[in-house]
């Protein structure tokens, strides 16, 4: 069952409102949608939920959205004729994308997240901006060939030997890692001075840590199951211990 806010229409609704949903909810975004992707995420969801323009992308392929968040400047106007407008909930700031409208106000225990990449560049960026700026949800990107998450403090993956492996920081953060084909231990990363890209899964159990947010993974999208299971798995918010 899904809970909703008792006011949810086309007016301004605030972060202070929240969705929540008690399964796991496939968000769509207004840039291109492929359909295997949009499928690793329909197999794996409960709720739909559209970005803006993406209630159109959820509305074709035949399902009607759960709820629709953004400023709605890309939502078309077919769309809103059979979307119903209590399930619209429009935010008119225009200080955060849509994509962080919608993690700012969908509670959810994951959220599996297809149509933010793969097109423009800029909006690529943001939506890995997004990822970290609300690092405490479980939220998986889904792309044409990878998997992109927030690494919490800590998380143990289970993963096939030889699979890719590429640890991105946004921000400034030390990390150790076990189970790669390159290891190690207290190791800092930084976006202009180290980063980690294309490292190797050794061992089948691999298990990464941080002192703060600003990490992300990056793996081929054969292992979603393997992110969703370690993100269900870890604690999101307490710190390194």
């Amino acid at each position: 069952m899904k809970i909703t806010p008792k006011n949810g229409n086309n007016g301004p609704v605030t972060a202070g409102m929240p969705l929540i949903f008690k399964g796991a909810v496939l968000l769509a975004g207004g840039g291109a949608v492929a359909a295997d992707a949009y499928a690793l995420a329909r197999e794996r969801s409960v709720f739909f939920v559209g970005s803006d323009g993406g209630g159109d992308a959820i509305l074709a392929q035949g399902q009607d959205p759960d709820a629709v968040i953004g400023d709605m400047d890309s939502l078309s106007e077919g769309a809103r004729s059979v979307i119903p407008s209590d399930r619209l909930y429009r935010i008119i700031e225009q200080d955060s994308t849509d994509f962080e409208k919608a993690l700012r106000m969908i509670r959810a225990p994951l959220i599996l997240a297809v149509g933010f990449t793969g097109a423009r560049l800029d909006h690529e960026l943001a939506a890995l901006h997004g990822l970290v700026r609300f690092a405490d949800r479980a939220v998986i990107l889904i792309g044409e060939q990878d998997i992109t998450f927030h690494v919490p403090p800590r998380i143990n993956l289970t993963l096939e030997p030889g699979l890719r492996l590429s640890l991105f920081p946004m921000d400034g953060v030390t990390m150790s890692a076990s189970g790669l084909e390159w290891s190690f231990e207290s190791l800092a990363l930084h976006p202009a001075r180290k980063i980690g890209t294309s490292n190797a899964v050794r061992q089948s159990d691999v298990s990464i840590s941080t002192d703060g947010s600003g990490l992300l993974m990056i793996l081929p999208r054969e292992a979603l199951d393997a992110a969703i299971d370690g993100l269900r798995r870890a604690d999101l918010h307490s710190p390194q211990g």
